[in-house]
């Protein structure tokens, strides 16, 4: 690898988390997987977003028909209760056929948008000279391909699992506010408000360090699984060498430092599992505290026993849903700490890959226009003189190495010499753009570069 390679990482990588950089790489994302009103991801998005109003209007129906069988039971109503009881498994198969068709799209989601980012990232990926600088000699990207084919998957299965209830949280906050606002005072809204901004803020803080480890994590995995694909790839050179028990311990020293990393993962998670659950059990305790209010303060004192034991039976409906929407929302840190760490993988990934094709590449990446290696004037830096003799394209040149800072200028034959490390396969690299060049100006084109090749190879049959 040149060493000017190793020059084109920008300095110390900032530790990823939950800040502005995630939301700008989260959108920028979002943008592929959305691109038009009319593209499939949003029709399948409009598709859900109907399924689950309906679903939480029925939601909403079976929530209340407790408080109603309260009320028939009281009076022993059998005719009543028998028509409650139909309602009910009526609402009920409907419901969980609407949940069905929910996880159903959601499914189909997540693989339309895997296909989407994939591509996206294929076309980067595999535009001009790119998965050779990020393979070869860009050190500041860990496993390309992991980032394509593992992470990609794992972002767009955790988004799936989470759309449903996040494009439907507006919606319910608002109606079931509403709901419990009527049946408690001000009192219930404000104290679920309250506890879910104290379970947000915990579970932010609890969430920080687990972005950065997941983050470390999903690297070493990929070192270790390409460890064992160099293994597999050279498996017998490694045997003319001897080379198991060398191999033995290169392998084990990976696995133990990903095992170091998963286990601090997991002391992490602990705390976050424990501020999760911990903010679910209390919000059982919360709408039976919300509910007492009204009753001990004598606001229903006028109401027999059946109509108060219905009431109760519906407000504690609504406060325990509205309860819930916020616990689900709690219950998503542990997923969205992993679609921030799969997001900032993703998302460093296209940003390279950008970078790569702006500065490595003499046309607009926006334009849609292929890369013309034929016709394109080459850019070339060098610090040594190479003259070709007999060659039917006379020319010098000045060979960039990344090291030495004088200029000092060697001239060689390279036409009469077969010895290795003279430049020749850097020479190549130079001319098809693979290292890229710094200053000094020299048009190449394709009748040119095949007849330096034609020529050297003339000349050195045994090359």
């Amino acid at each position: 690898m040149p060493p000017l390679a190793r020059a084109s990482g920008k300095g110390m990588k900032r530790r990823p988390k939950l800040d502005w950089r995630f939301v700008q790489r989260f959108c920028s994302i979002q943008r592929v997987l959305f691109p038009s009103w009319s593209s499939q991801n949003v029709l399948m998005l409009g598709t859900l977003v109907g399924v689950t109003l309906t679903e939480q209007m029925i939601i909403y129906q079976v929530g209340v028909i407790p408080s109603q069988f309260y009320e028939a039971l009281s009076d022993k109503d059998y005719g009543a209760f028998k028509n409650l009881a139909g309602l009910a498994f009526l609402l009920i198969l409907l419901n969980s056929t609407l949940k069905s068709v929910d996880q159903y799209i959601c499914s189909l989601m997540s693989v339309s948008w895997r296909k989407s980012l994939t591509e996206s990232l294929h076309r980067a990926y595999f535009q001009g000279n790119v998965y050779y600088t990020l393979n070869v000699l860009r050190e500041d990207i860990d496993n390309p391909d992991q980032r394509i084919s593992q992470d990609t998957e794992r972002l767009c299965k955790q988004m799936s699992t989470m759309v449903s209830r996040l494009i439907i949280s507006p919606f319910t906050l608002v109606y079931y506010t509403y709901q419990c606002f009527y049946s408690t005072g001000w009192i219930g809204p404000v104290s679920i408000f309250g506890y879910f901004i104290v379970g947000t803020i915990t579970n932010k803080i609890l969430m920080g360090p687990i972005v950065s480890t997941l983050f470390e994590q999903e690297k070493l995995e990929g070192d270790f699984r390409f460890k064992h694909m160099q293994i597999r790839s050279n498996a017998e050179s490694a045997a003319f060498y001897r080379a198991g028990k060398v191999e033995h311990m290169r392998t084990d020293r990976r696995l133990q430092t990903l095992l170091r990393c998963q286990k601090s993962l997991m002391n992490k998670e602990l705390w976050l599992y424990i501020g999760v659950n911990t903010f679910d059990y209390l919000g059982g305790i919360l709408s039976y505290i919300i509910i007492s209010i009204p009753i001990f303060s004598g606001v229903y004192n006028n109401l027999s026993p059946g109509e108060l034991s219905a009431l109760i039976s519906k407000n504690a409906f609504v406060c325990i849903y509205l309860i819930s929407c916020f616990s689900q929302l709690i219950d998503l840190s542990t997923t969205l700490s992993d679609v921030a760490g799969y997001t900032h993988r993703i998302g460093e990934l296209r940003e390279v890959m950008d970078d790569i094709l702006r500065t490595r590449c003499d046309y607009d990446p926006a334009s849609g226009d292929s890369y013309d290696f034929d016709r394109i004037g080459r850019i070339v830096s060098f610090t040594s003189v190479w003259r070709w003799p007999q060659c039917c394209c006379p020319c010098s040149h000045r060979l960039h190495n990344g090291t030495d800072t004088k200029k000092s200028r060697l001239t060689k034959s390279m036409g009469s010499s077969r010895n290795t490390g003279t430049g020749k396969t850097s020479l190549l690299r130079v001319l098809n753009r693979l290292w890229e060049a710094d200053s000094g100006y020299r048009t190449a084109r394709k009748h040119e570069f095949v007849c330096f090749v034609h020529s050297y190879f003339a000349h050195n049959p045994t090359q």
